[in-house]
């Protein structure tokens, strides 16, 4: 009996967001998400991925603190897109350029975040099963549908 995994579609913003559309779907193509667990989960507000550190359960004291190891290089900020529930963007520690491999997915309008971060995409299937992810759960399979 084959069991059905949860499904969760984003889809992207490459016409504000070029460089970091390119960037993260590249990551996606390569492989770099599969695997990796969610490091941040807090309900009804965000969740985030995109540390490879989380392929270690040893590591988790530093989960959230790596990327991986190319930064974007620019900060695609736009008034346009805003953080709405559903709202992907763009994770930094300081600098939207130093943007690398984390994303996160809004759970909740937050316009304190507007202009922060960039938005490059929005969940348009699953966000439900977003609602649902918890710390440490982990994406098995990221791909592209062009």
């Amino acid at each position: 009996m084959r069991r059905q995994h949860d499904v969760l579609e984003i889809e992207t913003y490459p016409e504000e967001a070029p460089k970091t559309v390119a960037h993260v779907l590249a990551l996606v193509k390569k492989g770099f998400y599969n695997g990796l667990r969610f490091h941040r989960a807090e309900p009804g507000f965000v969740i985030q991925i995109g540390d490879p550190q989380t392929r270690d359960m040893t590591k988790q004291a530093s989960w959230g603190t790596g990327n991986s190891g190319a930064p974007i290089g620019v900060a695609e900020i736009t008034k346009k897109r805003r953080h709405i529930p559903g709202a992907v963007g763009m994770g930094h520690s300081g600098s939207a350029k130093d943007a690398s491999s984390q994303f996160y997915i809004m759970l909740r309008a937050s316009p304190n975040l507007d202009g922060r971060y960039a938005v490059f995409g929005k969940v348009i299937k699953g966000l439900d099963v977003a609602a649902k992810i918890q710390k440490a759960d982990v994406l098995k399979k990221a791909s592209v549908r062009e």
